[in-house]
């Protein structure tokens, strides 16, 4: 298979929420409630846990990040 680029899975979503970040995230209006925001509280994850866990971070984030109640503010990666 000459040449052929591979990517991981865990690269392949890193690079689709970078992508997300660059071209979507500006049409959208602000929403986040937390810094850092969800995507990249996500791609911080699925670099220091892996995919699946990471992920899986990154959806308990999102699931928090609602406007209706909770907490906001500075929520790092532990």
């Amino acid at each position: 298979m000459g040449g052929a680029l591979r990517l991981s899975p865990a690269s392949l979503a890193f690079k689709l929420i970078t992508a997300y970040q660059k071209y979507l995230r500006p049409c959208i209006p602000a929403g986040c409630r937390f810094e850092p925001g969800c995507s990249e509280y996500t791609k911080q994850a699925i670099l220091k846990y892996g995919l699946i866990k990471g992920v899986f971070k990154g959806l308990i984030r999102i699931s928090r990040c609602h406007p209706f109640f909770g907490k906001s503010g500075y929520d790092p990666l532990i």
